[in-house]
């Protein structure tokens, strides 16, 4: 997929340990690892945007979400475009961590927003929050209509809300105008791109831990990214999710890639 997109420098990580056994000092699965991970992609982001490089980053779960923020953040404030098909917004106050441990992957934007343990939410050089809810715009999330949704805090925060059912009811267009009228909220700002593929149907990205139904339409997914990705203002992109071991003939690959292809800086 790298080589596919033509980036101009690769930069690579070394990819962390992973325990799934609780931990000293922390309730988050795996959390000194991940933050150490972090501080790294953190510093290597704030190069990137330091040297007037788009920073898109391709990794493995939403939990490089974090890191990725806190380089851009160091630059000043972001609005954040978190497109999911889950929201991610999992913390202490919809859940008991004394019973469970927490996955990063399913608490980004719950962390980015300044919820849960200081381990992933507090980062040099930065202030808590890394987005504020106000400048938080969640994109694509497919399950806060059931009546078993883990999560519905969500939904009485400032977060800009565009759920799957209204994103396809409405169309691209008017996705745009409301995303619009967030990032609006916070002139002269920066802005980052999460991109966790399981946004798209399951019947068209199956290669995911979590795919699901409905889904974004890879032409609508395309047409919204390529008006985000060309913004002065959007200085760095992640793309997570993707499990190369599902997807043994690269089909599914070939589908992302085609969608990350044809946006402008990538």
């Amino acid at each position: 997929m790298q080589n596919a997109l033509e980036p101009g420098d690769i930069i690579e990580l070394s990819r962390p340990t992973y325990s799934p056994e609780p931990q000293s000092g922390t309730r988050l699965r795996n959390g000194p690892e991940l933050r150490r991970f972090n501080l790294a992609l953190a510093d290597t982001v704030e190069q990137a945007i330091r040297e007037r490089e788009f920073a898109f980053v391709l990794g493995g779960d939403c939990s490089i979400l974090l890191g990725a923020l806190a380089g851009a953040r160091r630059h000043g404030p972001l609005s954040l475009l978190h497109i999911d098909g889950h929201s991610d917004f999992r913390h202490p106050g919809n859940y008991d961590p004394e019973t469970t441990l927490g996955a990063v992957a399913g608490m980004d934007l719950a962390l980015a927003t300044g919820r849960g343990e200081a381990m992933a939410t507090t980062w040099p050089g930065c202030p808590v929050p890394l987005v504020e809810d106000r400048h938080a715009i969640q994109l694509g999330e497919r399950e806060n209509r059931d009546a078993d949704f883990a999560w519905p805090d969500v939904n009485t925060t400032e977060i800009t809300r565009i759920d799957v059912f209204e994103a396809n009811r409405s169309g691209p267009l008017a996705v745009i105008e409301r995303i619009d009228g967030a990032l609006a909220k916070l002139p002269g700002g920066a802005l980052w791109i999460h991109l966790d593929v399981d946004v798209l149907d399951q019947s068209i990205m199956p290669a995911v831990d979590c795919p699901g139904s409905p889904g974004l339409s890879p032409d609508d997914l395309q047409l919204i990214l390529t008006r985000y990705a060309a913004d002065r203002r959007c200085v760095g992109m992640t793309v997570t999710v993707f499990d190369p071991d599902l997807d043994p003939e690269g089909v599914h690959a070939k589908t992302i890639v085609e969608i990350l292809s044809l946006l402008p800086r990538v």
